[in-house]
């Protein structure tokens, strides 16, 4: 037997889960999850409208369609209100990059105006902000950071979703306290490690003055008491890069040769492995690139001394440095202990350990692969991460051809 009930009562239903959805992912902290409960609200949204106009039509044939189009006229209201009150801003952008439709948390985070926005190009009306470039595939992925127009103290997060026929919902939120909280940590662990910098160096110095030939009894005592120095040390100094990496907003841009920086990285690797490992270099991308010596030297040797310390004795680690259609990888593979998929996300976090107790025993400071992010966040870079458990591992930096330089004796 047919059904009988509505055309537009599973649309409302549907919307009525989603409207609570979206609220829960934005309670939440998912800007994301939100969002697509977003689109797929202003999708339903269409469908109703549709089914209302169909109603309308069949009025004389249904004795109840009056009753039916006033309840989907009030389904429409609810959410029309629940759109317009959305506490982060909300913009409809068509195929042309023109707004159609925004809600009020728009016109207060990104001083839009109605009507008189409507139809307006993105780019054009927000000319002259850091916003015009917000749409821009090149602009540097999303989420796009930018400050507020004409709130120079407000900083936002932009996200993009496809939607409908070629469209684009844009979701903006203000996320001027999370900054500042940042803001007040970065500054509070560049302090305390300058604080810690001149005491550890004193220690340091009185520890190499020790010679445990003469206090054999207290050897092994002063050979670990140095060792945790010397880590300490390193730290100290990785939290102080981490925090000029994560203040700084762009690079002294300088022609880096790559062949001798190569050759440089396999030596240190080879220097930290004592003979333990076979490590082959494979270079095949006769290109330099353009950034910074110190960190680039920095983020690449990082990912070569993980190799070597999460790789047992007797395994491979291979360095390559490669063209592609994009522009150039560097990346490291090695045959260690691999990562769980569960652990990959959360790599580049600082102090993020997948194994507390092996990780202290190979002398890492958990910092490395932050600071590898960051330099790479600098130089257009990104980082790709492929482990299995038990098989190995393989990091990836891809670097855009904006960042390569030929050879200078080509």
């Amino acid at each position: 037997m047919p059904s009988t009930k509505p055309l537009w009562q599973l649309p409302a239903l549907l919307l009525a889960g989603l409207v609570a959805g979206a609220l829960v992912g934005w309670l939440a902290g998912g800007r994301v999850m939100a969002g697509i409960a977003l689109v797929a609200i202003a999708e339903i949204l269409v469908l109703l409208i549709h089914i209302r106009r169909s109603t309308q039509a069949t009025a004389t044939v249904d004795a109840s369609a009056p009753r039916k189009s006033r309840l989907l006229a009030s389904h429409l209201r609810d959410l029309h209100a629940t759109a317009r009150q959305w506490p982060d801003a909300v913009v409809i952008l068509d195929n042309d990059q023109r707004i159609r439709w925004f809600n009020r948390a728009a016109e207060t985070l990104l001083g839009l105006h109605r009507p008189s926005d409507r139809a307006v190009r993105w780019p054009e009306r927000m000319a002259g902000t850091e916003l015009a470039a917000c749409l821009d595939p090149d602009a540097g992925g999303l989420p796009y950071e930018a400050t507020a127009p004409g709130q120079p103290e407000s900083q936002l997060s932009i996200d993009l979703l496809p939607f409908g026929d070629r469209q684009q919902l844009l979701l903006a939120r203000d996320v001027s306290h999370i900054s500042r909280l940042e803001q007040i940590r970065r500054d509070f662990v560049a302090n305390v490690s300058h604080e810690l910098r001149t005491p550890l160096t004193v220690i340091h110095g009185y520890l190499e003055l020790l010679d445990p030939e003469d206090v054999p009894e207290l050897a092994p005592v002063l050979t670990e008491m140095r060792s945790q120095s010397r880590r300490m040390g390193q730290i100290v100094e990785d939290l102080l890069t981490l925090s000029r990496l994560e203040t700084q907003h762009e690079v002294t841009d300088e022609r880096v040769p790559m062949a001798a920086l190569l050759a440089i990285v396999h030596k240190e690797a080879l220097a930290l492995s004592q003979g333990r490992h076979q490590i082959a270099l494979e270079s095949t991308a006769a290109m330099d690139l353009l950034g910074s010596p110190r960190d680039l030297h920095s983020a690449l040797s990082n990912l070569v001394s993980n190799a070597v310390r999460y790789t047992p004795t007797g395994g491979s680690i291979t360095i390559r440095w490669q063209r592609t259609p994009e522009g150039a990888l560097y990346s490291v593979s090695d045959t260690g202990f691999g990562i769980p998929a569960a652990h990959l996300a959360r790599l580049t976090e600082r102090f993020y350990r997948v194994s507390s107790s092996r990780s202290r025993e190979s002398g890492g400071t958990g910092l490395g692969l932050s600071i590898v992010k960051h330099v790479l966040n600098l130089h257009q870079a990104r980082l790709q991460i492929d482990s299995t458990p038990g098989v190995g591992s393989t990091f990836v930096c891809h670097f855009g051809r904006a960042r390569l330089l030929p050879p200078e004796h080509a």
